[in-house]
Parts: structure tokens; C-alpha cells; sequence
């Protein structure tokens, strides 16, 4: 489009909005950059606001853009000069709704995929209207006006209607903020982006009569569907600080399962897997899903996002032929895997050769690239699939003191802790944690284990007047459970791995049996036309099974090669269970019947169904809630070491149940790091890798969570 032609379209926008030219102008070349494809069949706005002039700042907003625009360039394939972006002082409410008009409105055809992001603080906010109502408000960077007595919010109605009005049904916004801003908060090391709405000050007059305007008008309604940081209207969206960058929690699940997943996966399972991703973060928000579509759930993601055949962990975003160096973008990594992401890591490029990971700095790193031919070769811009793993050997439970703790408190804390060195780490509630030790709000005399976005650890609270000492030794054996916890969730690789396997967790029951989930490999099974599915009950995200339930796990081996399996899970309450194979040998004696622990291997092409013995099939569920956090890990060798560890703390007695409680978690979980890392060192190569270190190769193990509440 000529510049000529675009000022005088958008005029009468810019007089709804208050504008002038000049003011729109200010955005610069940019924008009409991102005119010059008339063609254009895919477009996208991303806004992002860190510092706010009236308001604490936030940290992760403008990362947020950063995943999301990666991700819309390498795996969506978006042209640069279509993703229009807003950040910091650009981003105020007009120019957020002038360049919606526009650039999207305007601009965009039937079938054309259009993408909006917003990443900042939310509110609520009086209408000024009679009777007076409050609405959600988006807070862009020009929050107040200069006397105080209007807020200069952008609506989320305002932006609903602009989408809802374009001329495709292929919309989505993503919304990473929330609206209620809790008086009172636990212990947390998260940011959350919420704002308490304005006692006083109600919505510009200027919001209102474009909100008018667009209710009057009898624009096509498409089917745009809007994804959301929480489903909860009361529950704030957070952001956490990883190792070199801060990031919304949403966002980063979210880009980061969508570079990993295929173009046969459901919005449910998207939704489910997203939540479970924020979840292992130490985050309660559960993310909402908002459209007039029927039964979203059940429609493929990529009716909505145009998901390449290709998926992947990484990209190549720069290259030094000289130095024979690549800078990589790893935004497909899960983020609690790559928090431990080492030097000697390998990611595999398309044509088979691998660049081998030396530095990383936040999402981005540096590797080497294997020989002259591929350096000159190696194009900006091409996928790379992870193909070795390697883990730091000493690991430790990050724990953060909260800043409401007393200075005595905190040196207690920091003397206890230190007796416990080789197992936690202290650090402030400003850095990455995995929990934040404190004490509660509503008595502040007893100290207790929170998750980063601030929920208590049930069963960690101590007694009234306890000491810092004495708390910290109490939670001594549970920071050992966490801690294995930790270990099993760095094998997750459900996007990489390639030993082709199948998982179904089912209720057995003849009168109304059913599948709760199904999980597979997604790379190993590209040609499978079967997806992953969940049961969830309405209203939530998160599979649910009923108490008391009998419940079975159904593992598919599609390799050509023979498996073998492990089990361990945790629970809400930070207890750990493992599966027990119990079996009594064929050849022991009659008097001899005491059962001991046997490998449990699958053959090629073969199912197996566990736990199931001649007397019992399945587990019984407990009779009371509970959240079910299960990690079914298989390898192409045996457990041996795992094995081991599961015999030493548990006496075999006949009555053994299948899956029982795990009670030297740690010892369980190290064993089970040697067990993969053995298993990967069968391949010559890779014993070229660093041997302190644990090395994991995706050919050899897959490892799938399983998380879903027992209702």
C-alpha cells in the first residue's frame, strides 16, 4: 500500500482515537515495511510493556515478544515484514488500537491467519456509565491521565470486537495478564501481572466512545478464539526469572510446545500440556480458553496456527564461517530442561549432521559447527531437532528465602540450609528458585515450603513458635523427594525423543471404562494418524479421574527394538510413588514365595498392559482428591541401577502392591539418571562426551508425564 493511500484510510480512525498524524507517524519505517507485502497472508501484532511509568516494573514482557516472534518466523513462517511489534513507550492504548485497525483490520482477507499478543499489566475498571458496570482492561504504557481522574485502559472488549471483526476466521490472540491483583500473597518469587483496580479514576472518554463505535457496528463475527494466562477471573498470571532472562509463564509454555508439537495435536491437549508445563514451574494457572467456536477443544491447532511439517527445539539465528561458530535460538528446549542444558549437548540438523552446543546465555547459544563443508553450507534460519542430552552431575533443590523473612530469621535459615549444602541451594526470591521457604500470611509465627507462584506445599507448615532451625530440618526429607522430583522431570523429551512407543492411562471398569490420556513420541510417530488425547471434565484443562478409581497403563512398543520401563510420580502433598514389578519366580521353590524385582521388558511391536499380575489388574486410586503427577520413563536397557535402589529400601513381603510409596526418591531418581546414561553410552560416540556428566541420547530413551486430578 503507497503511504498516500494509507493516511487517507486510516484518517477517520486516527479521529476516533484522538490522534494526529504526526503522533502516528512516530512509529517510523517499520510500519510501512510492513505494508509493502500486498500479498501478505499472514499477519501479527505483538505488544510488550516492562516499564511502566506509574506502575512496578515488570521483567519478561518483552522476551514474551522475543518467543513469540521466533516462533511465527522459523516454525509458523511468518515474513519478518508482516509481525508488526509495540514495546515500551510505543505501546500506548491508541497506537495498540491504531495499529490493530490497520494492520490488521484492513489489511487482512478471508482465510488469512492473523496473530495479536499482549504481554503486561491487566486490570479492572469502572465504565463511568450509569448503572455503573466494571470491565477487564488491558493497562498499555500511558496508563493515567495527567490529573488522575481517567485511567487510559484499552478494553478487552474493545479488543475482542477489532478481532471479531476481521474477515477471516483464522484469529488468535493471546492474552499473558490478568486482572485481579490479590490484597494479600504468599511467599513467591514470581511477578505477577496484575494491578488493583483504580478506586477512583474511571475509563478515558476516548476508550468509551470507540467501544460505542464498535458496538454499532454490524461487522462480520468470525470465530476467533482467544487464549488467555488463567481460566480463574481471581487467579494473577505470573512471570518467573529463568537463568539470564525473565518470561511470562504462559508464553514460554506456550511457544515452547508449539515448536515441539505436531499438526495433529487438539487445542485440548494443548491446553492441558501448557498447564502442565506451568505446573513443573511452580505455577497453579491453569490457561483459559476464550471464543464462540463449538467444541474448540476438540479442533486441531493447526486450523488456527499454520504449524510447519518440521518440528523442533531450536534454530540457526547467525553463523561465523571463520570462527566455525552458530548462534542458536532454543526456545523448543522445555524450560526446566533447559535450565540444566550442558556444554556438549547436540542438535541435529535436517541433514543428519550435528552442531555441538558450547555456551549459552538465556534462550540463545553458541555451538560448534562440525567441519568447514557445513559452515559454509549452513543456512540462517533451518531446524534443528535435539539428539543428545547432557546433564550437569551435581544438581541441587533451589530454594529461595522469602524477602519477608526477618534478618535473624534469615541468617538461621542460611545455617540451617547450610547443613543440607549438597542437596539445596539458598538464593534470594529475586533469582530462578524451585521453592521459596517462609512464612504464612495468616499466622506468621509458622514457616512452610511455598511453589514459586506462591501456594503452600501442603503438609509443610509447622507449629506455632517453631525455629528457623527447626522447620528447615523438619522439611530436610521432603527437599529430598523435591529434589528426585527435579531429576525424573529432566528426562522429559515427549518432542525428541525417537524410540517410537505409545502410552495410554485408562480406567478399567465394566461398566464405564475409558481412556484419560494418551501420550506417544512425537517425532519417532510423524506418520501416525492417531493423536494425544485427554478427558477433561468442563470448566478445566487438567484430565480428571474420579476417586477410588481402578486406572492401568497400556505402553505400545513401535520400535524395532525391545524396552524397557519405569514409573515414579508425585503428588500435591510432595510425596513420592514409584512401580514396584513384583514377581515371584516360576523356578523358586513352593516354600520359597516371597516376590522379588524383575525388569519389565516389552518386545518389539508389542503391547503390555501394568500393573497386572494373575490376581489384580490396575491400581486403585486413593478416596480423596489429589493431583497425580506420574513420569513413565523407557529405555533400550535394562533399569539395573534403578532396580537396585527400588530392592534396598523396600523388604519384598507378598503383599506388595504395584505402586506404592517411594521412600529414598533421591537414590531412586540419581540411579535412574545412570540407567539413561548407560543406556546411551552403548553408541561410541557419545563416549567422547564429558563422563561426569549424565548423557542421554534421544534414540535410546523417552520419557512422558502423565499429570491429571483425582476428583
Amino acid at each position: 500500500m503507497k503511504r498516500r493511500a494509507f493516511l487517507e484510510r486510516i484518517g477517520s480512525i486516527l479521529a476516533i482515537l484522538g490522534l494526529t498524524e504526526a503522533e502516528w507517524l512516530t512509529l517510523g519505517n517499520r510500519y510501512y515495511q510492513a505494508l509493502a507485502a500486498p500479498n501478505s497472508r499472514k499477519l501479527a501484532l505483538l505488544v510488550g510493556i516492562n516499564q511502566y511509568p506509574q506502575s512496578p516494573p515488570l521483567a519478561g514482557c518483552l522476551t514474551d515478544v522475543e518467543l513469540q516472534r521466533e516462533l511465527l518466523i522459523h516454525r509458523f513462517g511468518f515474513a519478518n515484514s508482516d509481525i508488526l511489534t509495540l514495546t515500551e513507550e510505543q505501546a500506548s492504548r491508541e497506537f495498540i488500537e491504531a495499529a490493530i485497525l490497520d494492520h490488521l483490520v484492513n489489511q487482512a482477507k478471508a482465510d488469512d491467519v492473523v496473530i495479536c499478543h499482549f504481554s503486561g499489566y491487566g486490570s479492572r475498571v469502572k465504565m463511568g456509565t450509569f448503572p455503573e458496570t466494571v470491565q477487564n482492561a488491558l493497562i498499555p504504557v500511558d496508563e493515567n491521565t495527567q490529573n488522575g481522574i481517567f485511567v487510559n485502559y484499552l478494553l478487552e472488549e474493545t479488543l475482542l470486537l477489532l478481532l471479531r471483526s476481521l474477515p477471516t476466521d483464522r484469529v488468535t490472540a493471546v492474552l499473558d495478564t490478568s486482572y485481579y491483583a490479590k490484597s494479600t500473597l504468599q511467599p513467591s518469587s514470581l511477578r505477577f501481572r496484575a494491578r488493583p483496580e483504580p478506586s477512583t479514576a474511571k475509563l478515558a472518554l476516548k476508550e468509551l466512545e470507540l467501544l460505542k463505535y464498535l458496538q454499532g457496528q454490524k461487522s462480520t463475527v468470525n470465530n476467533a478464539i482467544v487464549f488467555k494466562g488463567t481460566s480463574q477471573p481471581d487467579q494473577p498470571v505470573g512471570e518467573m526469572l529463568f537463568s539470564g532472562f525473565s518470561a511470562g509463564l504462559f508464553t514460554y509454555a506456550l511457544t515452547q510446545y508449539l515448536w515441539e508439537t505436531t499438526s495433529a495435536a487438539t487445542i485440548q491437549i494443548f491446553l492441558t500440556q501448557v498447564s502442565t508445563s506451568m505446573y513443573k514451574l511452580g505455577s497453579e494457572q491453569q490457561p483459559g480458553l476464550l471464543t464462540e467456536k463449538k467444541n474448540p477443544q476438540s479442533a486441531l491447532i493447526i486450523d488456527h496456527l499454520p504449524l510447519d511439517s518440521s518440528n523442533a527445539e531450536g534454530v540457526v539465528i547467525a553463523k561465523d564461517e571463520d570462527s566455525k561458530i552458530a548462534q542458536l535460538w532454543l526456545g523448543g528446549l522445555p524450560p526446566h530442561v533447559l535450565e540444566y542444558y550442558g556444554v556438549n549437548s547436540r542438535l541435529t540438523l535436517p541433514t543428519g549432521e550435528q552442531l555441538i552446543l558450547k555456551s549459552r546465555t538465556g534462550l540463545t547459544a553458541k555451538a560448534q559447527i562440525s567441519n568447514q563443508d557445513l559452515s559454509k553450507s549452513l543456512q540462517v534460519g533451518v531446524l534443528l531437532q535435539e539428539a543428545v542430552r547432557v546433564l550437569p552431575p551435581n544438581i541441587n533443590l533451589t530454594v529461595a528465602l522469602d524477602s519477608g523473612l526477618e534478618r535473624i530469621e534469615r541468617v538461621d535459615a542460611t545455617s540451617a540450609f547450610a547443613a543440607i549444602n549438597r542437596m539445596v541451594n539458598i538464593t534470594s526470591s529475586e533469582q530462578y528458585t524451585d521453592y521459596v521457604f517462609g512464612k504464612l500470611q495468616n499466622i506468621p509465627s509458622r514457616y512452610g515450603l511455598f511453589s514459586p507462584g506462591g501456594e503452600l506445599i501442603l503438609n509443610t507448615s509447622g507449629e506455632v513458635g517453631e525455629a528457623v532451625k527447626i522447620a528447615v530440618q523438619r522439611l530436610t526429607p521432603k527437599f529430598s523427594t523435591l529434589l528426585a522430583a527435579k531429576l525424573w522431570r529432566l528426562t522429559e523429551n515427549a518432542g525428541s525423543s525417537r524410540l517410537a512407543v505409545k502410552v495410554t492411562l485408562e480406567i478399567i471398569s465394566k461398566i464405564s471404562p475409558r481412556v484419560v490420556m494418551q501420550r506417544h513420541t512425537w517425532r519417532s510417530l510423524s506418520g501416525e494418524t492417531t493423536t494425544n488425547k485427554a478427558f477433561t471434565a468442563p470448566g478445566t484443562v487438567i484430565p480428571t479421574v474420579p476417586v477410588g478409581s481402578r486406572m492401568q497403563y497400556r505402553v505400545e512398543n513401535l520400535s524395532d527394538r525391545p524396552i524397557y520401563l519405569m514409573l515414579m510420580g508425585l503428588n500435591n502433598t510432595r510425596s513420592s510413588i514409584a512401580f514396584y514389578p513384583w514377581q515371584i519366580s516360576p523356578e523358586a521353590d513352593v516354600s520359597d514365595t516371597k516376590p522379588h524385582l524383575q525388569e519389565i521388558v516389552i518386545p518389539p511391536g508389542q503391547t503390555l498392559k501394568f500393573p497386572q499380575n494373575d490376581a489384580t489388574f490396575g491400581w486403585l486410586l486413593p478416596i480423596r482428591s489429589l493431583f497425580c503427577e506420574h513420569q513413565l520413563i523407557l529405555a533400550t536397557s535394562p533399569f539395573t541401577q534403578t532396580l537396585k535402589a527400588l530392592g534396598t529400601a523396600r523388604y519384598p513381603t507378598a503383599d506388595q502392591q504395584p505402586i506404592s510409596p517411594l521412600v529414598n526418591a533421591l537414590e531412586v531418581a540419581q540411579a535412574l539418571l545412570q540407567d539413561l546414561d548407560h543406556a546411551s553410552h552403548d553408541q561410541a560416540e557419545i563416549n567422547k562426551t564429558a563422563t561426569d556428566s549424565y548423557v542421554l541420547n534421544v534414540n535410546n530413551w523417552a520419557s512422558l508425564n502423565f499429570s491429571f486430578q483425582v476428583v
